[in-house]
């Protein structure tokens, strides 16, 4: 019989603040897959079965985004990185390894940091690189999701265009894809981007202990970082992946994926 991938199965977990939403597949080692700003776990759609043929991989909707219920009060890096948590735990998830992309990489280094003991290897994708320097220079800076809601709509297509330059050229499937994530999340893909901002990452990375790779979307700006990040990380491996852009685990799911795996499988995970 051929081969076929493994189901994606999709499940809402009850943890200490509310319900978040997870979608997992296949059977093994457990991987965290954490989405950018403002996606989901739509984001590793393509993504969860490749991974998901060898390993138990679980996509999450960080809370406020997706399905996931947001947070009380105001969110933080430190607070999604606890419910992060608290969903293992529901899952009896003891020891893992976490992907991150984007602000889903700032978490995943938060989750590292937290607890060096469960996590077993880390890949940090287009990881923003947050200190002092880029507080100060995003504290009063728009962000790239930041239009004002207009009664005819247009704020639709001004959202579609400012983010059209960092997609694949005529791609309105990744586009759309997008577009569905960010207007379900509502003020959150604007404030997802500040929460990234206003995280102190310069004390955190380097209470990373296990094996990380730091993937850097060539096509990408907001990975640029690249270089502080992994230096800032002991032992940690950089890879440049020609062609990527913001979209990465969505544009190219199985180069990623690949990434993921082998790394993954080089660390006996």
């Amino acid at each position: 019989m051929p081969k076929t991938d493994p189901i994606i199965e999709r499940n809402f977990i009850g943890v200490g603040y509310g319900r978040m939403h997870a979608a997992t597949c296949g059977a093994g080692f457990p991987v965290l897959l954490l989405h950018q700003t403002p996606r989901s776990w739509d984001e590793y759609r393509d993504v969860l079965p490749l991974i998901g043929g060898h390993r138990r991989a679980i996509a999450i909707d960080t809370p406020g985004f997706g399905d996931s219920e947001p947070l009380p009060g105001i969110p933080t890096i430190e607070g999604w990185a606890a419910a992060a948590f608290e969903l293992l735990s529901a899952l009896a998830v003891e020891r893992f390894a976490v992907v991150g992309h984007h602000t889903g990489a700032a978490i995943a280094a938060e989750i590292a940091a937290r607890a060096p003991d469960r996590v077993a290897a880390a890949v940090l994708s287009a990881c923003p690189f947050v200190d002092a320097a880029r507080r100060e220079r995003h504290a009063n800076q728009r962000v790239i999701d930041d239009v004002t809601e207009r009664a005819d709509g247009s704020h639709l297509a001004e959202l579609w265009n400012r983010r059209r330059p960092f997609y694949p050229e005529n791609d309105t499937e990744l586009l759309r894809r997008f577009m569905a994530d960010a207007l379900r999340s509502g003020p959150l893909a604007v404030e997802g981007h500040r929460v990234v901002n206003r995280y102190r990452m310069e004390d955190r990375l380097g209470l990373i202990a296990c094996p990380t790779l730091v993937l850097v979307p060539e096509n990408d700006p907001n990975a640029r970082s690249g270089n502080a990040v992994a230096a800032a990380i002991c032992g940690s491996v950089m890879r440049s992946i020609p062609g990527a852009q913001v979209p990465f685990p969505d544009q190219m799911p199985a180069i990623f994926a690949e990434q993921v795996d082998g790394f993954l499988r080089d660390h006996g995970c």
